[in-house]
């Protein structure tokens, strides 16, 4: 394996996890990539949340990017535009890392499933091609894994994430337009969710909201609910546990459900 360390804009850090990309050891010319956002509130960076789902997702044969994304107090878009830029950075980059440049998955927990659905909603809008420059379709994502993601700015919102994304003096309309159930349009790609029942952080409306959403628009999904589980589970497993109850054996099959859906509805299609 190879780990590259890339920074993107003025404080954010791309991880790159790579599969030797050795001609003589790797024969598979080119493998799908998956850019990975930990949650954290938009106030920090959860660390189990990032290489340790790096690492799964190389087992299940991703080149895995994670993003240290920017968590400063209302520091929007910020964040959005290093991801952005990942996308792009990744997809010129294809070639030499052995990654095919139409299979370039975004994932995201908690406040990081809010960027990479943010990602999602807004990838074509014509101001964030103001603030890149260039064409939209370089920093389109080709799919969307979102575990327990914060989407609603409603009653069953995160608050302190739309505070820490936007400043304390946010307005109603600034808080509305990260409401991501109330932006997803036909150019939303496919999306991979789960979520917990149980969880009392961000309740598991975020996720029912955003796949009514998705069906509104006849954009494809899966959306996995398990019964039980904390907010944070991570892979739910010992491996990217911080204590006894981020481990729930029914959660932790979400990487093999994952891999299933990516295998029938992203690796068998190209972008239009």
């Amino acid at each position: 394996m190879k780990n590259l360390k890339i920074k993107i804009g003025k404080t954010a850090v791309l991880e790159a996890y790579l599969i030797n990309c050795s001609s003589q050891i790797d024969r598979i010319a080119e493998r799908p990539a998956i850019i990975i956002c930990p949650g954290g509130g938009y106030e920090r960076i959860v660390e189990r949340e990032a290489e340790v789902v790096a690492i799964k997702m190389l087992s299940l044969g991703f080149q895995a990017f994670v993003l240290h994304y920017t968590v400063e107090l209302g520091s929007y878009p910020a964040a959005l535009t290093e991801l952005a830029e990942s996308v792009r950075r990744i997809r010129n980059n294809a070639e030499k890392w052995q990654i095919n440049p139409n299979k370039i998955m975004v994932a995201g927990f908690s406040a990081g499933g809010h960027l990479a659905a943010s990602l999602g909603v807004f990838w074509q809008d014509a101001w964030l091609a103001r603030e890149l420059g260039g064409d939209s379709r370089q920093w389109q994502p080709n799919g969307l894994l979102l575990a327990y993601p914060v989407i609603s700015s409603g009653i069953f919102g995160h608050q302190a994430s739309f505070i820490n994304l936007l400043g304390k003096d946010l307005t109603q309309n600034e808080k509305k337009k990260q409401s991501l159930e109330l932006q997803v349009g036909p150019a939303v790609p496919n999306c991979f969710i789960w979520h917990t029942a149980a969880d009392q952080t961000v309740p598991v409306e975020n996720s029912l909201l955003f796949s009514q959403a998705l069906s509104q628009h006849n954009i494809p999904f899966a959306l996995h609910i398990f019964p039980s589980g904390q907010h944070g589970l991570s892979l739910a497993t010992q491996e990217s546990a911080g204590q006894a109850k981020d481990i729930n054996a029914q959660a932790a099959v979400w990487p093999q459900l994952f891999e299933q859906w990516f295998q029938a509805n992203i690796n068998k299609s190209e972008p239009q």
